[in-house]
């Protein structure tokens, strides 16, 4: 994940979400601009001088009847704290948006949330969202717990160690499968492609998130596997464009499936080794009417010429994967082979409510260059490559082979 170690952010972490949580120890990246201290102190001072005006303008006389014949009446009432009904109330408010990409994090939440972006994880190691209200698997990260245990992209989560997930937020789905090294969780999902439920159980473990796999071939052609846009993913994937240089080759393919994002600022990184500097990678729109911000591309190759290239996607391709392959397949520097993404792309900010809570919101949409939204949608390849279970369990790659055969004109 790279961290925004640039200065032109004033100090703001930009990563990428679907509320795509990574189940490592909880939530991976995702969309999410993590405000300095004291733009949070801002922001939360302005919501308080807006006390006067916007409450006269609501009606809180059902809210507080309700707390009170709760507190009166309910058989539980001792056992829930007025604190506790304070952060359920805020978490039915963010509800109330329907975007599972806004959610109120008390305490406890709060400090997993932070916890979570700093480094090393334990969990199963895969990323899950909301999709048609349903829990659903993004992509597990190879070579994790999850990606052992056969767990797929598009999988729907049915249950969690028997407990059913219809109604459940992602966040309750993130506390329920993360856990510590050498527990096991049970997930009951539906596989669509086998129109079954299936109960996988993943023993927890310890996460390192891998970032970057190369590969020369035999037939001339350059493959860069990029698993995350994580904290070394910039540095990393430099160093496999300085190996595929001084490699000889002409021709790349630049794997993106099953790539879940990471930060805002690695996707800029990688798109610019391919395009020359000022062309659009990405633009930002937000809900309150500004401008629409654009991220343009860095030229990190100088007058380098850019390779014949094939991207490939898949549905767990998503955020960070959507934006390079967007902006590359928009300008016409590479072709997309493979399926269509998973369609992340909203940007959520991390505003401070407390000193120990937080709430994470979405401000704004990405478009790609050519200003197509894919927030829930996804990017459709150029190619449409099918990948099969029986492939899969036969060792075979036909998005592979249909991106080989772009590349040597078969």
């Amino acid at each position: 994940m790279d961290i925004k170690n640039d200065t032109n952010l004033s100090g703001r972490f930009i990563f990428i979400f679907v509320l795509m949580i990574v189940l490592i120890a909880g939530s991976f990246f995702g969309g999410v601009v993590v405000g300095s201290e004291q733009r949070s102190i801002d922001r939360v001072n302005e919501l308080e001088n807006k006390e006067e005006e916007k409450p006269m303008m609501v009606d809180f006389s059902p809210f507080w009847k309700t707390w009170t014949a709760l507190e009166e009446n309910h058989i539980r009432s001792s056992e829930v704290s007025a604190q506790d009904r304070v952060w359920h109330a805020i978490k039915g408010l963010t509800r109330a948006y329907n975007d599972p990409n806004t959610v109120f994090m008390p305490p406890k939440e709060s400090e997993d949330f932070e916890t979570e972006i700093s480094g090393r994880f334990e969990g199963v190691g895969m990323e899950i969202g909301e999709r048609d209200g349903i829990i659903t698997i993004i992509a597990p990260l190879q070579g994790t717990p999850a990606d052992k245990a056969g767990v797929e992209s598009g999988d729907r989560i049915t249950e969690i160690d028997g407990e059913p997930t219809k109604g459940m937020t992602v966040d309750q789905a993130v506390r329920l499968i993360r856990g510590e090294k050498g527990t096991e969780v049970i997930l009951n999902i539906f596989r669509e492609s086998e129109g079954e439920s299936l109960d996988i159980p993943i023993i927890r473990g310890v996460i390192d998130i891998p970032t970057v796999d190369t590969t020369m071939r035999d037939d001339g052609i350059f493959v860069i596997s990029l698993f995350n846009f994580a904290g070394q993913s910039v540095s990393k994937f430099q160093a496999a464009m300085v190996e595929f240089r001084t490699s000889g080759a002409d021709k790349l393919i630049l794997d993106l499936r099953n790539n879940p994002g990471g930060y805002l600022q690695a996707s800029v990184e990688v798109a610019s080794y391919f395009l020359p500097a000022g062309e659009v990678i990405l633009k930002e729109k937000f809900s309150d009417g500004r401008d629409v911000k654009v991220y343009r591309s860095k030229g990190n190759s100088g007058n380098y010429k850019a390779p014949e290239m094939v991207v490939l996607i898949n549905q767990g391709s998503a955020s960070a994967s959507e934006i390079v392959a967007g902006a590359l397949s928009d300008h016409g520097v590479a072709t997309t082979v493979g399926a269509r993404t998973f369609g992340k792309g909203s940007v959520q900010e991390v505003i401070r409510i407390t000193s120990d809570t937080s709430l994470k919101v979405t401000i704004a949409e990405w478009l790609t260059p050519n200003g197509n939204s894919f927030e829930g949608e996804g990017i459709g390849p150029e190619v449409e490559v099918e990948i099969t279970r029986e492939d899969f369990e036969e060792g075979v790659d036909p998005q592979l082979d249909r991106a080989i055969e772009i590349l040597l004109g078969n």
